[in-house]
């Protein structure tokens, strides 16, 4: 299931979460459902993407270390 949509400020992507992977991921796609990437690719829990004012980065919620953290990773130029 795919789950916390969040369009990045300039509307050219879409970030999501899904299980489909078997645990959460955060994918990011185009608005017309295209070109879905899995870009957190870990087995730790990845959840909640929010965008950068700028539409250059993500940053969301993860407990891939133990512990819940930030963590934010660069997808625009």
């Amino acid at each position: 299931m795919d789950y916390w949509p969040a369009w990045s400020p300039d509307g050219k992507k879409i970030a999501f979460t899904t299980s489909r992977d078997g645990n959460y991921e955060i994918y990011l796609m185009n608005p017309d459902g295209t070109e879905q990437q899995n870009i957190s690719q870990h087995p730790g829990n990845d959840n909640w993407a929010t965008w950068s004012p700028d539409s250059r980065r993500l940053a969301w919620i993860s407990n891939r270390d133990g512990e819940y953290g930030i963590y934010v990773l660069e997808v625009g130029k």
